[in-house]
């Protein structure tokens, strides 16, 4: 079967262990940011699907290696999002801005 999508770093490892034989090939920068989107969009996508911690945990652990990827600061974009809720509101009262008419 053929996968070609990235994978957690024990999964070669752990197909190993069942008696199983991965070919794997380590991604390059372009390739890695690439695969990251992706994989980020399946997590997305199976978290739609069956909400729960797992899945929710799965997204988490892709956006950390997003904002390790480009280098940020996981203190400083905690700080932004708070910053941002406090000045802009979060989603919780579930607003639908539906148009915005000029006076």
């Amino acid at each position: 079967m053929i996968y070609n999508k990235l994978v957690r770093d024990k999964i070669p490892e752990i197909l190993e262990r069942m008696g199983k034989k991965p070919a794997c090939h380590t991604a390059s920068a372009d390739e890695y940011e690439e695969k990251l989107w992706e994989k980020l969009t399946e997590e997305i996508g199976e978290f739609k699907e069956v909400p729960c911690d797992e899945e929710m945990a799965d997204i988490l652990e892709v956006m950390g290696a997003i904002i390790e990827h480009y280098g940020l600061d996981p203190y400083e974009v905690e700080t932004a999002q708070q910053t941002k809720s406090g000045a802009r509101g979060s989603f919780k009262q579930r607003i639908i801005l539906e148009e915005v008419v000029e006076k």
